[in-house]
């Protein structure tokens, strides 16, 4: 509990969507057509995740949900979820059911009962910087750790360099599957910030930390 509320300084803590001038409405943010968003629903569907589809919004420059939904069935629990863009969980369903619990299963041997997820949509910046991040549109999932159900809890803070070899290859191992599947992926290779989490981004920018 400690590792994960410790999250919330490095991605940044949550705050009230930012108001927009009534007087001077917001550009509208970018997001996917609803074409693309109708094609994702369509993808969940034919592998089997449960979701509920979420209306359009905008709260202030940079930031707003378009095209999200909320994930309620991928086969994997997972902890914490809110808006996130039908891309992103579409992206996310299958690292989590391909790559994560088939990983936990064969070098851990044990299978996975729950993932952490330490959140989605927070209109923020990135920390140090005027841009907005990822998490400013709901397109970007931070994992903290992985419960087995044989009681054992890996945290990206605590094990990513764990004196276990078993424990560091289940961490090397999921990364890269993450790397090959989302746009940006960051952890604690990359920065401090990312110590105790791992940020995955469905964009296309090919960058993996």
């Amino acid at each position: 509990m400690l590792a994960l509320a410790a999250s919330l300084a490095a991605c940044g803590r949550s705050e009230p969507p930012a108001r927009s001038d009534r007087r001077t409405p917001a550009p509208r943010i970018e997001g996917p057509s609803s074409r693309e968003t109708a094609q994702c629903h369509r993808d969940l569907r034919e592998i089997g995740v449960a979701y509920e589809p979420l209306p359009d919004r905008q709260f202030g420059p940079g930031c707003g949900v378009i095209g999200t939904v909320k994930l309620l069935d991928i086969g994997v629990p997972t902890t914490n979820l809110g808006a996130v863009r039908c891309g992103a969980a579409r992206t996310y369903a299958r690292w989590a059911r391909n790559a994560v619990a088939p990983a936990a299963y064969q070098i851990l041997g044990s299978e996975l009962a729950k993932i952490e997820s330490m959140g989605t949509y927070n209109c923020r910046n990135v920390a140090g910087t005027g841009r907005r991040s990822g998490h400013s549109v709901a397109n970007a999932i931070d994992i903290g750790g992985f419960v087995l159900k044989d009681g054992r809890r890996i945290t990206v803070l605590n094990d990513w360099n764990s004196p276990d070899p078993a424990i560091r290859q289940f961490m090397r191992t999921i990364t890269a599957s993450a790397c090959r599947r989302f746009g940006t992926v960051l952890g604690p290779n990359y920065n401090s910030a990312h110590r105790n989490h791992f940020h995955l981004e469905d964009d296309k920018a090919n960058f993996c930390r």
